[in-house]
């Protein structure tokens, strides 16, 4: 969270607008982290074997134990889950951003002591490690069933990369992951304890060729970009893109407006939209009410985005803002939403029926 949260605040303090899962605006930082993953993947699902070094990062800590390794570790951890931790943590977020270097990174470091907290709780009880399962097989197979996690993780990855680069940039990303398979496969086929040193140096040589190649190829494919943003999801035909002065000129003119601040990196986004802002039942109450749906994509770096939400006291997405007729001032819903909960926000708007009759 320090590593994370001090880049945050560094690029803000220069002038940067950039909110909390900002290095997912990059489509290159997307690409490499659905490499890492799908790499780690492969390791776990037994195609070839890097060894704990490198599955936890330690090799940038100094060593497969110690404070750098565990650091490192956590850096990963903390960067990949950062769009999954924004829904929960919207309010703690905006107010530590909007602070004092000081008073941000002391909130940060409270959210990080809470990530760590089942690791401090062995470390401080070491008779609980007594009533953990005792070594055996069955790791292997739990390291292999882990690997799926990782896969659809990837999957969830190069969506997102799909969304920001195109359907050339996916197949290019999904073409640089063929060949570090095919590094990965040369490398477990060929163990380099059980081979001569030519051999060794012959299959190295292929291996990093493929792990080149793949990098070219998600290099390249980084510098796409879509068309147009699609981080609205499905549904989205009632929706209209998000602008401030959009929202000005809506408000001065009494109709209720309901903005989505989303990405498509932020999964709780598109569960909520899936599950609830798109239903055919919030939908009509959408048209009931008249309200005028705005998208607020954020899926790439906007500043204007970023401003809006930090006036919201908002570090992250998901928000949703609805403004009442002839209110400049939103009513913020949940981060996670149910009909119920827009139903009830809804409630208390003039039907267009009686918007009509007036």
């Amino acid at each position: 969270f320090w590593a994370l949260a001090g880049l945050l605040l560094a690029l803000r303090a220069g002038g940067a607008q950039l909110g909390w899962g900002f290095q997912l605006q990059s489509p290159a930082f997307v690409a490499a982290m659905a490499l890492l993953i799908f790499v780690l993947g492969l390791s776990m699902a037994g195609v070839f074997e890097i060894g704990a070094s490198l599955t936890r990062l330690g090799s940038a800590g100094g060593g497969t134990e110690g404070y750098g390794s565990s650091f490192f570790s956590g850096v990963l951890a903390t960067v990949v889950a950062t769009p999954c931790t924004a829904p929960f943590m919207g309010g703690a977020l905006g107010y530590a951003i909007s602070q004092p270097a000081w008073e941000s990174m002391l909130v940060f470091t409270v959210l990080g002591a809470g990530m760590a907290t089942p690791y401090v709780l062995l470390s401080l009880f070491p008779a609980l490690l007594k009533r953990l399962p005792r070594p055996g097989a069955w790791m292997e197979t739990l390291k292999q069933v882990l690997s799926f996690p990782l896969f659809a993780t990837v999957i969830w990855l190069v969506w997102v990369f799909g969304l920001q680069t195109g359907i050339d940039g996916a197949a290019g990303l999904l073409a640089a992951m063929l060949f570090l398979g095919i590094a990965g496969w040369i490398v477990g086929r060929w163990n380099a304890y059980n081979i001569s040193g030519s051999m060794r140096f012959a299959t190295r040589v292929l291996a990093a060729l493929a792990i080149v190649a793949g990098l070219a190829f998600a290099w390249n494919a980084s510098a796409y970009r879509a068309p147009a943003a699609s981080g609205s999801g499905n549904g989205a035909a009632l929706w209209q893109p998000w602008s401030p002065a959009k929202v000005e000129s809506l408000v001065a003119e009494g109709k209720p407006v309901f903005v989505d601040f989303t990405a498509a990196w932020c999964l709780t986004c598109q569960v909520n939209k899936r599950t609830v802002l798109h239903r055919d039942a919030v939908e009509q109450a959408f048209r009931d009410k008249n309200v005028t749906l705005l998208v607020a994509d954020w899926t790439n770096n906007d500043p204007v985005i970023a401003t809006q939400l930090e006036a919201l006291n908002r570090s992250g997405v998901p928000v949703y803002a609805l403004y009442k007729s002839g209110s400049t001032k939103p009513v913020l819903l949940p981060e996670i939403l149910t009909e119920g909960i827009v139903m009830d926000a809804l409630a208390d708007l003039p039907t267009h029926s009686a918007v009509s009759q007036r």
